[in-house]
């Protein structure tokens, strides 16, 4: 029974190429989507999952609200693990994780840049799972100046990662440190990614508000993070409240298998996904694959007539309608194995390009595996897909369908119809979605942030020798006419790590009880000049006043706005200085225009700028002349390497550190777009074929139309006309979804263009042109056949 119903299979197919092909095509492109969109998926909720305690690992965060501002934080300050560890029985351990880490490394005479070096407690091994090679992880981080490093990393500074035990490596401040372990390189999908880490000094702590690295949780067996964290009120009172005043405070515990997706705070360790982007990705490549499966049933129900009188034949000699089932089923099958093969290959072609759009390495899994996903596939596809057509054409009566009648078939045209108003609602919505996610990319592009962007670079300094002689680095640099002005500063802005600070200010002549949370950049006397900063009020910082190194800030508009002052210049603040509460007295000298120093994904906050101390000199900002770029960074290699040979230049510009922000943003756009493309192709498909069918069942009524003078463009339009009209009606369904779906999707943005009118109306343009050449093809070939052949009997 298999064999025939196999038999009959190819025998239909080979009769229906063109049909079997579009189908056999469209499937295996939604399969192929469908595929790849699982593996990003869950390559995405698989994020550190592969500590072996991960489901009793939290992390610390906070958040905080005060009149006229709040923080939400992903880092903590150095008390909070030990003083947690100590109050509360339900946590067994904890560890803290200081990004501040990085440098040259040298060996010998190799020498290696590496940057992403932690600092962190011992108990980091007892917390989370990394597999040592070599050395011992109970003690590898119990001495000051040891380090461990990644499998990677050894094997490039010695070679053999086995020889790296026991070896002493300097970093460019010359500080030595002992090769105490070598670990396996950190999995892709971890949020906390590293190269090497180093231990943090013996009982490291600071201020309560020095909110500066990143504290994890190891809890008790059984113990439950929510219980405890409704704890922590009174965790703000015994430590807390005395520091930060009267404030709205929540500590809150972030279970780690959820921080990549679930955790969009200030300061984050690494870029995170979100939820939000895995629920869509999963519901376009949903999307992707139900459409090819409504072109599979257009297509299949659309052949019913001519496979009516085999249905008759089949009932007149016995066979059962569960047996024509069988049969019909059996087809889908086979058809949808064969879509598996195809998408099989399409994954294997495209996946090398979907890794570089979506940035990660995704692999298929082996064959025998690949082989049973693609027939429990088939099997699942087939089925759904296929039951229809097939309880339909079982169906007919056989001395009805003997005469090669349907009957009464609204019903199934209403279906077909409605299945066809579905796809186009969801290609035009992918549609419109691409376009406005390109245009406010566009928009996050080419906003003005306050400042000018162009042509401006950073570079880091590692050379604490270096950074004492900074003006005098400066001042060789502007020697060449290539170089338009240079400047000092603790950061690099644009990579959304600047930090925060609590401050005191005054207010009606007096300073304030509580501190407020403020943005705190140092930057020396020439870096609003080069930078292109608005100065609105009072003067700039200035070398000549030995004062304003301590005792002078300039404040931003937001700031003075949230204070309410009304004359800022003057007014005075304090901050501290150091753990012990010290603390400096500074005044206003000056107010400049609101400008971004994050992305635009955040607002902008207060924020005050000070002089920086000579420690704090480790950023020099340059702004070149545009046209000869090349020439000028050839010139700041050289001149750099006169006052720090020892070390090289690692070159950001402004406009690339602020676009990095938006990569996760843009690689979404992309891979939208993708898949958009992907859901034209399937849904011109369908439409193809349902157009060439339509043709050939008005074959004769064409013929007759020609013979008494109609033209090709009035047949073109007669064939036209009913499939544009279910484009129309889907342009009127998708806009409003589409609409709904970007508002959501531009939360995220604190900066935004709202989605435009127009956007959907050439979303539905475009689809309605779509179609239209789709549809054309073959009505233009049904109108110019020679209505002899069309009117020339069976």
């Amino acid at each position: 029974m298999l064999y025939n119903y196999i038999k009959i299979t190819l025998r239909t197919f080979w009769k229906n190429k063109l049909f079997s092909g579009l189908n056999v095509v469209g499937l295996g492109i939604g399969m192929a989507a469908v595929w790849l969109m699982v593996l990003y998926v869950a390559d995405e909720l698989s994020f550190d999952r592969f500590h072996t305690k991960a489901d009793r690992i939290v992390r610390v965060v906070h958040y905080a609200q005060w009149p006229g501002g709040n923080l939400k934080l992903a880092p903590t300050s150095a008390p909070f693990g030990p003083a947690l560890k100590n109050d509360y029985p339900e946590v067994e351990n904890a560890v803290r994780i200081s990004m501040e880490g990085g440098g040259q490394m040298t060996y010998n005479d190799k020498k290696i840049d590496v940057g992403d070096i932690i600092f962190t407690d011992q108990s980091v091994f007892e917390v989370f799972t990394f597999p040592f090679l070599f050395g011992d992880p109970a003690s590898a981080l119990t001495k000051p100046q040891s380090i461990v490093l990644t499998k990677t990393v050894a094997e490039n500074l010695f070679g053999d990662a086995r020889k790296a035990i026991g070896k002493v490596v300097l970093f460019s401040n010359n500080f030595p440190n002992t090769v105490t372990g070598v670990i396996d390189d950190i999995p892709a999908n971890s949020h906390l990614r590293f190269r090497a880490l180093r231990s943090l000094p013996p009982n490291y702590t600071n201020g309560w508000q020095a909110f500066e690295l990143y504290t994890y949780l190891l809890l008790t067996e059984g113990s439950d993070y929510k219980k405890l964290e409704a704890k922590m009120p009174g965790f703000f009172q015994k430590y807390l409240k005395k520091e930060m005043g009267d404030l709205t405070y929540r500590i809150e515990f972030q279970p780690l298998t959820s921080i990549h997706l679930h955790s969009q705070l200030d300061y984050e360790i690494s870029p995170n996904g979100t939820a939000r982007t895995v629920s869509i990705f999963s519901i376009v490549a949903g999307l992707i694959l139900l459409i090819a499966c409504i072109n599979y049933v257009n297509l299949y129900t659309a052949r019913a007539l001519k496979r009516t009188r085999e249905v008759g034949v089949r009932k007149a000699i016995g066979s059962h309608r569960a047996q024509l089932i069988g049969q019909f089923l059996a087809e889908s099958m086979l058809m949808t194995f064969m879509a598996g093969l195809v998408s099989t290959a399409l994954v294997t072609l495209a996946l090398p390009y979907f890794n570089q759009l979506s940035d990660k390495a995704l692999v298929i899994d082996s064959l025998p595996n690949t082989f049973l996903i693609v027939a429990a596939l088939s099997l699942v596809i087939g089925a759904l897909s296929g039951l229809y057509p097939a309880l339909m054409l079982s169906g007919f009566r056989p001395v009805a369908a003997l005469r090669g009648q349907l009957g009464n078939q609204a019903g199934s045209i209403v279906f077909k119809k409605s299945l066809v108003v579905f796809q186009f609602v969801a290609t035009i919505a992918l549609i419109a979605c691409s376009g406005i996610v390109y245009r406010q990319m566009g928009f996050v592009m080419h906003k003005d942030l306050g400042f000018n962007k162009e042509q401006v670079l950073t570079f880091h300094i590692s050379s604490q020798e270096t950074r004492q002689r900074i003006e005098a680095l400066k001042e060789a640099l502007m020697r060449n006419p290539l170089i338009e002005n240079a400047s000092a500063a603790s950061n690099p802005i644009g990579n959304n790590n600047i930090g925060g600070n609590g401050m005191f200010f005054e207010q009606n002549g007096v300073l304030s009880a509580s501190t407020q949370m403020v943005q705190k950049f140092s930057v020396d006397s020439d870096f609003l000049k080069t930078m292109e900063i608005k100065l609105l009020n009072g003067r700039n910082f200035s070398e000549s006043f030995k004062s304003d190194l301590t005792g002078a800030v300039l404040v931003n508009e937001t700031l003075v706005k949230q204070l309410g002052w009304k004359n800022p210049v003057g007014k005075r603040l304090k901050y501290y200085i150091d753990n012990d509460k010290n603390t400096a007295e500074a005044r206003v000298v000056g107010v400049v225009k609101d400008f971004h120093t994050y992305s635009l994904q955040h607002k902008i906050e207060p924020l005050v700028l000070q002089m920086p101390a000579p420690f704090e000199k480790d950023n020099v900002y340059v702004r070149i002349q545009p046209a000869k770029v090349g020439e000028a960074l050839a010139y700041i290699r050289s001149v750099y390497q006169t006052f720090d040979p020892a070390n090289t230049l690692d070159f950001h510009f402004l406009d690339e550190n602020f676009s990095q922000q938006y990569k996760a943003e843009q690689k979404q756009g992309e891979i939208l777009l993708t898949f958009t493309i992907l859901a034209v192709i399937i849904a011109c498909l369908g439409l193809f074929g349902l157009t060439a069918f339509a043709a050939e069942q008005r074959t004769k009524e064409i013929g007759v139309r020609k013979v008494l003078g109609a033209s090709v463009a009035s047949i073109v339009a007669l064939l036209s006309k009913d499939f544009l009209k279910l484009v129309f009606i889907a342009i009127v369904i998708a806009s409003p979804i589409a609409w709904y779906a970007m508002t959501q999707w531009l939360q995220s943005f604190e900066y935004k263009l709202e989605p435009a009118w127009w956007v959907f109306a050439l979303a539905g343009l475009l689809a309605i042109a779509i179609a239209f050449l789709t549809v054309c093809f073959q009505s233009v070939k049904a109108a110019l056949t020679n209505p002899v052949e069309s009117l020339r009997s069976e």
